[in-house]
């Protein structure tokens, strides 16, 4: 049995390697995520193309992409301003633009199925989103995500992300920003580079190496299969990437989420997030560009649940260790499981 904290540089915190729990006894209720036979159209799905959306809005006959701001925004330009009645508790308009991006017309496939030129389309769509977003005065960060699965509670297949341009900074990136700046000022290095060039020389976290780009299971991962992508060279944030950067980043992107798919044979459920920098006028110089993918879970039908340690405590407490799910997911197939017979 080993217990072992390692330090999380970006979150400022220590996470807990258990993994001997990973085989602990579980008695109770187990996710079942069964692969299900979906046709690439449905009539009421209100994501497919020339549909309508509960809005009454109809959406385009697309036959790539498509983006339209979000019926049910969690932020808005006109949100209301409806001031605290104690002085203890405060409160602000949440101002802001809520998007939906679309990646593909056919409702059955995931971006995992997606060939690395469509990705880079999706990826290109991300850098016209985030410079059209940040004209607008109000808009300090612009939030790009992805939900995947019924186990993070996705309520629509069709293969999708969403867009959040606020006039706030979310917390975690926020700190990412903070922390990053004060070690480019105290030793003149760039945070996230050192990372990169730790994973790289340990090698045995390292998923993939496309020349610009990098993918990797970090040492301080939270999550069974979590994984970082990143371009090598610092950017702020994904609009500044050029475009051999866009196609190898694209080609990361696709071998991740083709492990992931191919390790279960099965459509992998997760949460992405885009992390760039805050827009609020700031220096954030020290900051470099990821996508990180948080896997909810650590078995095929067992989720990772989040208890006592992570939401009363503050701390997460992983079970399994980095080195060997980065290991299982080194050694599955780069070839889509659905197209094994295909060309990669």
């Amino acid at each position: 049995m080993t217990w072992e904290e390692r330090w999380h540089p970006l979150r400022e915190e220590w996470i807990v390697i258990a993994a001997h729990r990973q085989n602990r006894p579980w008695i109770g209720e187990t996710l079942e995520e069964n692969e299900r036979p979906i046709p690439s159209y449905l009539p009421d799905c209100y994501l497919c193309p020339g549909n309508l959306r509960v809005s009454g809005k109809r959406n385009e006959d697309y036959a790539q992409t498509f983006v339209f701001d979000n019926d049910h925004p969690c932020v808005g330009m006109d949100a209301p301003d409806t001031p605290s009645r104690h002085a203890l508790y405060k409160s602000r308009p949440a101002t802001g633009i809520a998007r939906v991006v679309c990646y593909s017309p056919n409702h059955n496939v995931t971006m995992a199925e997606l060939q690395t030129p469509q990705i880079e389309s999706v990826l290109r769509v991300w850098q016209e989103q985030d410079t059209e977003l940040l004209t607008h005065p109000q808009v300090k960060h612009v939030l790009i995500f992805e939900n995947k699965g019924e186990a993070v509670g996705v309520s629509n297949p069709h293969p999708h992300c969403q867009i959040y341009a606020t006039n706030f900074v979310f917390k975690a990136i926020e700190t990412e920003a903070r922390v990053s700046q004060n070690h480019l000022a105290e030793t003149g290095n760039v945070l996230f580079q050192e990372i990169i060039q730790a994973e790289s020389e340990d090698g045995r976290r390292v998923l993939c190496d496309t020349g610009s780009a990098i993918a990797f299971v970090p040492y301080f991962a939270r999550y069974a299969y979590e994984v970082y992508v990143a371009p090598k060279a610092t950017h702020q944030r994904i609009s500044t990437l050029t475009p051999s950067e866009i196609t190898e980043l694209a080609e990361a992107l696709r071998t991740v989420l083709v492990k992931f798919d191919n390790l279960w044979k099965r459509p992998f459920p997760y949460v992405m997030v885009l992390h760039q920098a805050p827009a609020d006028g700031g220096d954030y110089s020290g900051y470099h560009f990821h996508i990180e993918f948080h896997p909810p879970l650590r078995k095929p039908n067992l989720l990772k649940y989040l208890a006592g340690p992570e939401i009363g405590g503050g701390n997460f407490i992983s079970d399994t260790s980095p080195e060997e799910k980065a290991a299982e997911l080194r050694a599955v197939p780069s070839v889509h499981y659905r197209h094994a017979g295909g060309t990669a």
